[in-house]
């Protein structure tokens, strides 16, 4: 990908099959299998999987997790709340990275970024926790300045843009705000030395005007790629994806 006369490297595909697994709770069964979705995007070329393994069980299980880190040779990351529950089932599964994003019963997915200053003690100390056990930890937050410093403060090795405020905008100049926002908190987070992804609502078109933000190092998505499989079959609609990344 060349901007400005400079080429830049492809930002990196994880997608997140947890709308995979909301359907085979639907269905009551067993299908479709979170394992062989897990290995056609791993056979396409995507970077990484992710699930967010939440405390109610409503799509992923805990079998599910250690299934795919047991048996998927990919990177794999899990996403968690902040909870004692949850962090100890991560310190079994040892994911490749471990997501900590906020997490309301009554969302379908997580909305908002965490609020660092309001848990900044359990935050720094479940990252120090997770630096110990050699895992990398990465927190779902808002893109601003002061929300990335108190990342920073917490010793995490990642950051995660929420996009979401960005692909609901409707106005164009509410759009270009969002833009300049995550253009503003990635090179922010460069410069502190945190490396960047970014993810929620993100599908074939509005991820493109993200992929110049300094150093984005890898895009999570998953609903977007999902709902194109229904009319392309998965591996499609994965190579399509990475077709746009690069």
């Amino acid at each position: 990908m060349a901007f400005g006369g400079v080429q830049l490297p492809r930002t990196l595909l994880c997608v997140n099959i947890d709308h995979v697994a909301a359907l085979r709770e639907a269905g009551g069964g067993n299908e479709p299998d979170l394992l062989e979705v897990a290995a056609v995007c791993k056979d396409r070329g995507c970077n990484g999987i992710s699930t967010h393994l939440r405390e109610d069980r409503r799509h992923v299980q805990e079998r599910d997790v250690f299934a795919i880190k047991g048996r998927i040779i990919a990177k794999f990351y899990l996403e968690i709340g902040l909870s004692d529950e949850m962090i100890e089932i991560a310190k079994k599964v040892r994911p490749d990275r471990i997501t900590i994003v906020p997490e309301k019963r009554e969302e379908t997915t997580a909305e908002g970024g965490l609020d660092l200053g309001k848990h900044i003690s359990k935050i720094r100390d479940t990252v120090e926790l997770f630096r110990n056990e050699d895992i990398p930890v990465s927190l779902f937050l808002e893109p601003d300045m002061e929300t990335v410093d108190i990342c920073k403060e917490c010793g995490a090795d990642y950051i995660e843009i929420n996009t979401a405020s960005y692909c609901n905008a409707a106005q164009i100049t509410e759009v270009e705000g969002e833009i300049d926002r995550i253009y503003r908190a990635a090179d922010h987070a460069v410069k502190l030395g945190l490396k960047v992804n970014a993810g929620r609502g993100l599908n074939y078109r509005n991820v493109v005007p993200l992929l110049h933000a300094r150093e984005l190092l890898e895009v999570n998505i998953g609903h977007s790629i999902i709902s194109r499989s229904v009319f392309v079959g998965l591996a499609k609609a994965v190579d399509e994806m990475l077709e746009v990344l690069d």
